[in-house]
């Protein structure tokens, strides 16, 4: 699993945020870079194409509009296995024969799940995308395999699971206070599954997941490169076209009850530092068009002005964060991030964290956190902050757009989101209307106690005897 929208303690707030997929509705349409087309064929799946010339590739990506968020308690993971057994077999391949496949075509493929989507795609020659195409379509309709494919796949996830997550004491935190953050949203649950929830998984469980979800108008193919629109439609229609149509399942409602006072957690394990995280409840960001989906309507800019107060915290190096925290002979932490969630189909936190430096504790690191927080919501941001943050985005718009790979993921973000094709046009207009008095009022509004859990790891002795894991063989989606 390579999920797309991941935050790594320490790493600047807007540089993952720019790495990800970039947004939304402003008062202003801009005119996209590249031409992009969008249509859908007749069984409702939706074909998104970008033609890029600068060189002779392409990337073709299968997106579904399908996560962890869509999974019901007792098969936590499932989304995830789902995604490792399409590479197990279908009425054509047998098990591996897809990569293999797309290797001998010069190209290479992989994978990834999150709380929100689940995406395939493989970066080839051009002249090869109907190849890849057809392969993509096969295994999308007519995935299937044995349960003996099955009974060896999930103890490979099972073995992801203790690599990336059981084996890091913050992972294992940071699992914990998602899931003390949440009480009805499905964003509680780990992407690759509590272990109890992997250990008694069937075939049949993924087999009608599969069933479900992987229906033609819950999917999108989103193809970037050295492309031609009516090309890509007529291998879409041959491909994909013949995909029987099945009717969507029902997205009951899940919605996150108000939290009413702090929440904290104490997280003990084998570790060498402490580490204070803290997870603010904030609104994402709002899409509103006019009813007649004309002009756009005004929406509140809160989440987008949280963002900017992210990067301001911790966007750039020397960044306020790092100036007041990790520098100095008196310096309380060794590390500090803030991040903002922005946007996905569930509720969104914004956090603060640290490490803190030998000597000091969590409570002091806590404490000087919410302290800069404060601080601006009494004394605002500069303009000179404010324009190195916006500078530092547009910039990162525009060097994205040098990878097709970007441009392909961007687009098929955007409509797992809902988004129109020219989001990331429209945010830049929507940013450069943030205002240091917005950001001001959103660090006055949103970090009280009441929307905050707080999570401390407390080192506990390591053990000697303990031997690094190896890797199994096999492990690498």
């Amino acid at each position: 699993m390579k999920p797309l929208l991941s935050r790594l303690p320490g790493a600047p707030a807007l540089a993952l945020w720019l790495f990800s997929v970039p947004l939304l509705l402003g008062a202003v349409q801009a005119q996209p870079a590249q031409p992009v087309a969008q249509f859908t064929l007749a069984n409702g799946l939706t074909v998104i194409v970008k033609p890029d010339r600068r060189a002779p590739t392409a990337v073709h990506m299968l997106w579904l509009r399908v996560g962890s968020m869509d999974e019901v308690d007792g098969t936590s993971g499932v989304a995830h296995v789902l995604e490792h057994m399409l590479f197990k077999g279908s009425a054509e391949l047998k098990a591996g024969e897809f990569s293999r496949r797309v290797a001998a075509l010069g190209g290479r493929e992989n994978a990834f799940t999150g709380k929100d989507y689940t995406g395939y795609y493989q970066q080839i020659p051009a002249a090869r995308l109907e190849d890849v195409m057809r392969l993509e379509a096969d295994r999308f309709a007519n995935n299937q395999w044995a349960d003996s494919e099955f009974i060896k796949e999930i103890e490979v996830v099972k073995e992801e699971r203790r690599l990336r997550t059981e084996d890091s004491p913050r992972a294992m935190m940071s699992e914990a206070l998602t899931a003390a953050v949440f009480v009805a949203s499905p964003y509680r649950r780990p992407v690759v599954g509590w272990m109890s929830d992997l250990d008694a998984m069937t075939a049949a469980d993924v087999r009608e997941f599969y069933q479900r979800w992987y229906v033609p108008a819950n999917a999108a193919v989103v193809v970037a490169g050295d492309v031609d629109v009516d090309q890509v439609r007529r291998f879409a229609e041959k491909y994909y076209g013949p995909i029987a149509a099945r009717p969507m399942p029902p997205r009951k409602p899940r919605t996150e009850p108000a939290q009413a006072g702090m929440r904290r957690l104490e997280y003990k394990a084998p570790a060498e530092q402490a580490q204070v995280t803290m997870a603010f409840k904030v609104p994402a960001l709002e899409v509103l068009t006019a009813a007649d989906g004309a002009a756009p309507v005004t929406a509140s800019d809160d989440a987008l002005a949280l963002t900017v107060l992210a990067a301001v915290l911790d966007g750039y190096s020397g960044a306020r964060l790092d100036r007041a925290l990790t520098q100095g002979a008196e310096r309380l932490a060794d590390n500090v991030w803030a991040y903002n969630g922005l946007w996905g189909r569930g509720p969104q936190l914004f956090s603060l964290g640290a490490t803190p430096a030998p000597g000091k504790t969590p409570a002091e690191v806590e404490a000087a956190l919410r302290g800069q927080v404060a601080r601006i919501a009494r004394e605002g941001v500069t303009e000179a902050e404010l324009t190195r943050v916006k500078t530092q985005w547009v910039a990162g718009q525009v060097y994205k757009l040098d990878s097709v790979f970007n441009q392909a993921r961007e687009l098929g973000s955007q409509w797992v989101q809902g988004l129109p094709l020219d989001a990331g046009e429209r945010l830049i207009e929507r940013l450069r209307r943030v205002s240091a008095q917005q950001v001001q009022a959103v660090a006055a509004r949103y970090f009280g106690d009441d929307q905050l859990t707080v999570a401390v790891l407390r080192p506990q002795p390591l053990d000697p005897n303990r031997k690094a894991r190896v890797p199994a063989a096999g492990l690498r989606h």
